[in-house]
């Protein structure tokens, strides 16, 4: 049985330490967001808000998320399952599933700069899906490739930025 898993003792509090470490991480990351703001130059004098301004808006909210979080453990709040899970939180990790899609990213990283992000993408949903159970292939190349494309004319001519086209170069 877990800290979580022990129903809490007459005039005692459950304590999740666990929630303590992701307060003081939200803390770390939200005090280095607004520090980080600080080094920020001002921008032009006509803007209404300067660069600086959303992240120390993000860091800020981090650091009240950190003493809340920090605040509700103290009080033994805990997490609960959703009532709804459908996974069983007894059962050990599945590091095979999670070897398999680490192989996939790993190929999708190793031959996108060779093969292109319209067929590397496609191949990223294609062998994710079948590592997660799908065993529909040609719906999942279907929207793997729709996806990829997508995708690429989107950054490409929506927004500018070069995709590397691999073997497609000059076709797409």
């Amino acid at each position: 049985m877990s800290v979580i898993d022990k129903p809490a003792e007459r005039g005692t509090t459950v304590v999740d330490k666990a929630q303590y470490g992701l307060a003081a991480f939200l803390g770390i990351v939200g005090a280095y967001v607004v520090y980080d703001a600080t080094t920020l130059q001002d921008g032009f004098a006509d803007q209404p808000v300067q660069p600086y301004a959303f992240p120390y808006v993000v860091g800020a909210v981090l650091l009240v998320l950190a003493v809340l979080l920090a605040v509700a453990t103290a009080r033994g709040d805990v997490p609960e399952a959703e009532e709804g899970e459908d996974i069983d939180l007894t059962q050990p990790s599945d590091w095979v599933t999670v070897a398999k899609l680490v192989v996939v990213f790993a190929a999708n990283i190793l031959l996108v700069d060779w093969l292109g992000w319209a067929i590397t993408g496609a191949i990223l949903f294609v062998g994710t899906a079948w590592v997660l159970g799908s065993r529909t292939v040609i719906r999942d190349v279907a929207v793997g490739v729709a996806l990829s494309v997508g995708s690429w004319y989107g950054f490409y001519s929506g927004l500018g930025l070069a995709i590397p086209p691999g073997v497609l170069d000059g076709i797409l």
